[in-house]
């Protein structure tokens, strides 16, 4: 019975230790998918407006809209012009424009230097997934 005993407990360690795994990776900041291309960002027209997951849009925000990733996904995008870059999370869906991967709330257009350029060349690094 004392064999049993230690082997059910080993097991629950290790269980318990392998289904840390995953949360720790997620939350230390480590990108587990990572994709280059053109952002551009959104504002005023859609200010106040539901976004595609229900949430009313704050264009001040530090959100994003990305055709596939799920919603609640947070990525870290960097402008390589600037080198600046910006955690966010995915609220929304597109972009709708041709060629272009994410689209920036203002607020956080603004923080990576994308305002006055509107459109730039980015990298988006998926930290973790909702």
């Amino acid at each position: 019975m004392n064999k049993l005993n230690a082997t059910l407990r080993t097991l629950l360690t290790a269980s318990c230790l392998l289904a840390a795994v995953p949360f720790a990776s997620a939350h230390s900041g480590s990108a587990t998918q990572t994709f280059e291309g053109a952002a551009s960002w959104y504002g005023p027209g859609f200010h106040g407006r539901q976004t595609a997951n229900g949430e009313t849009y704050d264009m001040n925000s530090l959100t994003a809209a990305h055709p596939s990733l799920p919603f609640g996904t947070r990525v870290r995008v960097t402008n390589e012009a600037t080198d600046a870059s910006v955690v966010v999370r995915i609220n929304d869906r597109g972009p709708y424009a041709k060629n272009r991967i994410i689209d920036l709330s203002k607020g956080a257009a603004d923080d990576i230097g994308l305002l006055s350029s509107g459109v730039g060349h980015v990298t988006v690094e998926v930290l973790a997934s909702a």
